[in-house]
C-alpha cells in the first residue's frame, strides 16, 4: 500500500513539474543530445495511429526503424493482448493506465522543445510515454515465460524510444512510474485475495458442528 501511493504521488508531483515548465531544460537537453540520427516527430499523431500498430510509423533512419520493430509489442492493441493472454485483471490495469495517459495528453501542455530552430509539437503533450508504460506492463507479464529476456527487450525498447526522439526523458520516466503503479497495485489486490483466501480456509477449518 505505501509503495503504490509512493509511486501515485510521485507520478502526480512528476505531472506538475512537466506542465510548470520546471523540467523543460532536462527535457530539451534530451531532444539536443540523446536522440542521435533519430526522427524527432513534428507533430502529434492521432488517435487511430495511437491505437494501430505501425500505422503512421517513419522509416528514415536506422534508429527509427529498430524502435518500430523493438517495440512493436508495447503498441496498445497487441500490449492489451499479449497481457490479456497472461491475466485479465492485469489487462484491465493496462487498459485503466492508457486511460490517464490519454487524460495527462489532453490536459498537460509543456513549454515548447525545440530541434534547431523547429518547435516539436509533438512533445507539448507527450507526457507520459504510453509505449514506456506498456513496455513495462507486457515486460511483467512475459518474465514468468521467458525470464531474463523480457527486462531485456524492456530495457532495449526504452532506450529506443528515447535515442529515435519518440520520447522526453520525463515522458518515458511518467511512463515508468505509471507502468509501476499498475504493476503495485496489481500485486496487492492479489496479496489481498491470497489472504482472504487463507482466512476463509482457517475459517471453514475452526468451525465445528453444532449438537
Amino acid at each position: 500500500m505505501f509503495r503504490s501511493t509512493a509511486t501515485a504521488l510521485a507520478f502526480g508531483l512528476l505531472a506538475v513539474l512537466v506542465a510548470a515548465g520546471a523540467c523543460a531544460r532536462l527535457d530539451q537537453w534530451g531532444v539536443d543530445h540523446l536522440m542521435p540520427g533519430g526522427h524527432v516527430a513534428q507533430a502529434k499523431g492521432s488517435l487511430v495511429e495511437g491505437l494501430v500498430p505501425l500505422l503512421g510509423a517513419h522509416w528514415n533512419g536506422a534508429l527509427s526503424v529498430a524502435a518500430n520493430v523493438v517495440t512493436l509489442p508495447a503498441s496498445f492493441l497487441i500490449a492489451v493482448a499479449i497481457v490479456a493472454w497472461r491475466s485479465r485483471a492485469l489487462a484491465l490495469g493496462l487498459v485503466a493506465a492508457v486511460a490517464v495517459e490519454v487524460i495527462c495528453k489532453e490536459t498537460i501542455a509543456r513549454p515548447k522543445l525545440l530541434s534547431g530552430a523547429r518547435h516539436i509539437a509533438a512533445f507539448d503533450s507527450s507526457f507520459p510515454s504510453g509505449h514506456t508504460l506498456r513496455t513495462v506492463i507486457v515486460a511483467a507479464a512475459l518474465v514468468p515465460l521467458v525470464g531474463v529476456w523480457a527486462i531485456v527487450w524492456a530495457l532495449a525498447s526504452i532506450v529506443l524510444l528515447q535515442l529515435a526522439g519518440w520520447h522526453t526523458p520525463t515522458d518515458i520516466a511518467g511512463g515508468l512510474l505509471l507502468g509501476a503503479l499498475v504493476l503495485l497495485c496489481f500485486r496487492g489486490a492479489g496479496a489481498l485475495r491470497a489472504r482472504g483466501l487463507r482466512a476463509g480456509r482457517l475459517g471453514a477449518r475452526g468451525a465445528r458442528p453444532r449438537l
